[in-house]
């Protein structure tokens, strides 16, 4: 496993290398830069199957289709936890309900109600 996310590293370190030392050059054509985005998201798929159990991966992908935002933070999470070597072992689906957990934690806002006391104040003396 750590054999493997060794050479998933040193590949990833080396498709960045290469991506930006071609921004900066000249510009590329709209075919290379899908062939880099195919790459990617192959890439992308790949660490995520290592490091997700079939029951975990299939619970992000219903994610996906819920709230696509959260499913693309949660992935981008995971693949920084897999490439700096936190991942270990594949995460289950209970695992990655914690995760999921952590990270709404972290993002939920809080709801403030304010009562204007002056508009909600009724004089009923005027009815009787």
């Amino acid at each position: 496993m750590d054999e493997e996310l060794d050479s998933l590293r040193a590949k990833r370190l080396a498709e960045l290398q290469q991506k930006h030392g071609r921004q900066g050059g000249a510009p590329g054509g709209g075919e290379d830069q899908q062939k880099r985005a195919a790459q990617e998201e192959e890439m992308k798929n790949n660490i995520l199957s290592q490091v997700l159990t079939q029951s975990a991966r299939a619970r992000l992908n219903t994610i996906a289709i819920a709230k696509p935002e959260k499913a693309k933070s949660v992935e981008h999470i995971l693949l920084n936890m897999a490439t700096s070597g936190q991942i270990q072992q594949k995460l289950d689906e209970d695992q990655l309900k914690s995760l999921l957990e952590q990270i709404s934690s972290q993002t939920t806002k809080q709801t403030t109600v304010k009562f204007d006391r002056k508009r909600a104040h009724m004089d009923f003396d005027d009815d009787f």
